[in-house]
């Protein structure tokens, strides 16, 4: 196994509107994100990792997350019908391009252990990313083939230490990619999304825990067969919101406050994105939590996962979560 191959097993088994972004105060989201599990008694010297939580809805079931570099495999435990728990590199179909992250399939049908007969296995999708360094990375595994959002799981980590800067160093910014799955509360599916991510820290204030703004734009949707579908989510945002001149995905931003990053170097706030109404008005539309890790002697790399839940504007009764994973560097 490769030593950059999310080497988590054991953790785990023990346990647009069409404008600018809005940033908004710490009053618009919660007083503070709970910790994931995870590595116990974290600290800046040593390496760290998080998983999802488990819920009854499925979220953080997923186990022991591996790649075996030998033959470009993917295996991950504690999800049914997913074959023998191995995972294929799925060569991205259509328009999607994931950028530096690698995508994988479980397999479509496996042989009866006895008979031999085919038996049909349920939709799962996985994507992987690790830094040119091999010092961060992460996993998430979502299933299509529930009408809620079925059994899945993520998980990130930091391989070494963190130096974080003094205040008098003043502020960092990183830069890169992002990629999720997107699957749903009220019909089955998966979909992809990609998108550009910022994330800037300002190591001298807030006094209490620094502040952390960020923000993913250029966002794009894709179907299971990697076609663009980015143009049917934005219509059904026009017929939701009244409002026709909605032109793209909005922009996920942020929520600002103190108290986001520790002595750990461990990053959790709120995100959310707004809508422009047919009145002029900005709507909520998504909302949920990011959660990250600075690493590096000189804080050069982050890395995390974000999930954020909204009404799928397309369908009635129908929730689209948006779980998605980003490897950023200071340029």
């Amino acid at each position: 196994m490769s030593r950059y191959a999310l080497p988590l097993a054991a953790m785990i088994a023990l346990a647009s509107c069409s404008g600018a972004s809005i940033v908004k105060p710490k009053t618009d989201g919660p007083e503070s994100v709970a910790p994931l599990p995870g590595t116990p008694n974290p600290t800046a010297t040593r390496g760290i990792t998080r998983y999802e939580a488990k819920t009854e809805d499925g979220s953080g079931f997923a186990q022991s997350f591996n790649y075996n570099s030998a033959d470009d495999t993917f295996t991950v435990d504690n999800l049914a019908f997913d074959g023998g728990n191995t995972y294929s590199r799925l060569t991205p179909p259509g328009a999607l391009n994931p950028g530096p992250f690698r995508v994988y399939e479980g397999p479509a049908s496996t042989p009866d252990s006895l008979t031999g007969v085919p038996i049909d296995q349920f939709l799962h999708r996985a994507i992987l990313g690790t830094s040119t360094s091999g010092d961060v990375e992460f996993a998430i595994v979502r299933t299509g083939s529930y009408v809620n959002y079925g059994f899945g799981g993520f998980v990130y980590s930091r391989n070494g230490r963190v130096t974080l800067p003094l205040p008098s160093t003043g502020q960092a910014r990183f830069s890169g990619d992002y990629m999720a799955l997107r699957d749903f509360n009220g019909r089955s599916g998966i979909e992809y999304a990609t998108g550009a991510m910022t994330v800037d820290i300002d190591f001298k204030d807030f006094n209490d825990g620094k502040a952390v703004k960020g923000s993913v734009t250029n966002r794009k949707v894709f179907d299971i067969n990697g076609t663009d579908i980015t143009a049917q989510v934005v219509a059904g945002m026009q017929d939701k919101f009244v409002n026709p001149s909605i032109s793209a995905l909005p922009t996920l931003t942020f929520v600002v406050g103190p108290g986001h990053v520790d002595s750990n170097g461990e990053i959790t706030g709120a995100l959310n994105s707004h809508v422009r109404n047919g009145d002029g008005e900005d709507e909520l539309y998504e909302n949920g939590n990011y959660y990250a890790l600075l690493s590096g002697e000189g804080v050069n790399e982050v890395v995390g996962v974000i999930v954020v839940t909204a009404e799928d504007a397309r369908y009635k009764n129908v929730t689209v979560r948006e779980t998605g994973g980003f490897l950023l560097t200071r340029p």
